[in-house]
């Protein structure tokens, strides 16, 4: 074993040990009780049930990711990587189509070693909690779409990559960059108009008091909308949801069907004038842009380290190749990518508070946004004493106690 080796092994326990160290800080904050702040959010034996969903899931988890460390280290150590490259480098093809395969063949064994995973936790988890809703050719369909849309979409910006890396010399990273950010930016706008109607109906909400008081709030604080789109979010799961995508006149925000069934048109509209602060606080560009940057970042790396003889070396790979670096580097790429994620998640639970104090204000209406929140809360059977540690490296969105606190609506005397 090299250092490169060491350094990645080494990252990659090290990642594992704090997931699963956060998770027992997390499972050990459960209490028979709810915060004081938000009793009566839970019945009792609610309550009791999203305390064992909590446990059923991190359970579930750490069994999912002990199974793909050893996997991935077991393929590692036994040869897998040199062995994949020289089946490949003997069926002669251009240094293009080598990497196409090798990495799609990748991407296959990692698919494989997860569904069953994912079938798991679709069928025994999500049924036992009374989540899931998806049937056995729902389920199997969103598979074959998701691995006939890979190649159809990720397989030219790879093989561009590919390329560049292999004919455009010391400037090849910079031309990556500038593929990889002009795919983002076409992504916001194809993704909504024809990825997402793939795999979910999105339909315009129909005329009435909520579409009224969701066009007037919008007319108010100046947010050209068009229309509020409806997913049928129960098609899969009794989980409830928002969210924000797209630009220009492929803009959506969309309400999953179960919100709308469980929450009331005020509250609903607190819900859509926080996803329309993202929007005006322009949270969504800053994180395209910082996802730009980040791109730029790796990229820069990747021309550093792509055809370094001790990269191959750790990985038992005798012939160097831009396919093989390419893959190889996201693995040396792991500490840079942990420690980028923390600040990252920061930063979006910054925005979320940012967002919420937005409804509040445009709304003059922080009760509804709370009681919305509450709803989902309890709806989704959420852990409501989250350790601090375990949200500091995991959660996008900070607990709802604290949220709650922000918008000043918490009864006297809560924690």
């Amino acid at each position: 074993m090299n250092f490169i080796a060491f350094i990645i092994l080494t990252t990659l326990l090290v990642e594992y040990g704090l997931n699963l160290y956060a998770d027992r800080l997390n499972l050990g904050r459960l209490k028979k009780d709810p915060p004081p702040s938000l009793t009566g959010l839970y019945a009792p034996e609610t309550y009791a049930r999203s305390q064992d969903y909590l446990r059923s899931t991190t359970h579930f988890e750490w069994i999912h990711s002990s199974v793909n460390l050893i996997l991935l280290i077991g393929f590692w150590f036994a040869g897998g990587f040199g062995f994949l490259d020289g089946w490949i480098r003997a069926r002669h093809l251009s240094p293009t189509l080598a990497g196409l395969l090798f990495i799609a063949v990748l991407a296959l064994l990692k698919a494989l070693a997860n569904l069953p995973f994912s079938a798991y936790a679709t069928f025994v988890i999500e049924e036992k909690f009374g989540f899931n809703k998806t049937s056995g050719v729902t389920f199997l369909m969103d598979r074959v779409k998701a691995f006939l849309l890979a190649p159809v979409i990720g397989g030219p910006l790879l093989a561009g990559i590919l390329l560049f890396f292999e004919f455009a010399g010391a400037a090849a990273w910079l031309y990556c960059w500038a593929a990889v950010a002009l795919f983002l930016l076409l992504l916001q706008y194809v993704a909504p108009a024809w990825i997402m109607p793939l795999f979910n109906r999105f339909s315009p909400i129909e005329p009435g008091e909520l579409k009224t008081a969701i066009l007037s709030y919008a007319s108010d604080i100046g947010f050209p909308l068009q229309n509020v789109f409806v997913m049928d979010g129960s098609k899969r799961s009794g989980k409830s949801n928002a969210f924000f995508t797209g630009f220009g006149r492929h803009r959506r925000i969309v309400l999953f069907d179960t919100l709308i069934q469980q929450t009331s048109v005020r509250e609903l509209v607190g819900v859509l004038a926080h996803e329309m602060g993202h929007f005006k606080k322009h949270h969504i560009t800053i994180s395209l842009f910082i996802g730009i940057v980040h791109m730029g970042v790796l990229f820069f790396l990747l021309s550093l380290f792509i055809s370094y003889r001790g990269l191959f070396d750790a990985f038992f790979v005798s012939q160097p190749s831009t396919y093989a670096g390419l893959v190889f580097f996201s693995l040396l790429y792991t500490p840079v990518e942990l420690f980028l994620g923390i600040f990252i998640q920061m930063f979006s639970r910054r925005n979320e508070f940012v967002a919420d104090q937005f409804a509040a204000e445009t709304t003059r209406d922080p009760e509804a946004l709370a009681s919305a929140l509450k709803k989902l809360a309890a709806g989704n059977l959420s852990n409501l004493s989250p350790h601090p540690f375990y949200v500091f490296l995991n959660d996008s969105h900070p607990p709802l106690e604290s949220r709650l606190k922000a918008l000043a609506v918490l009864p006297a005397g809560g924690s």
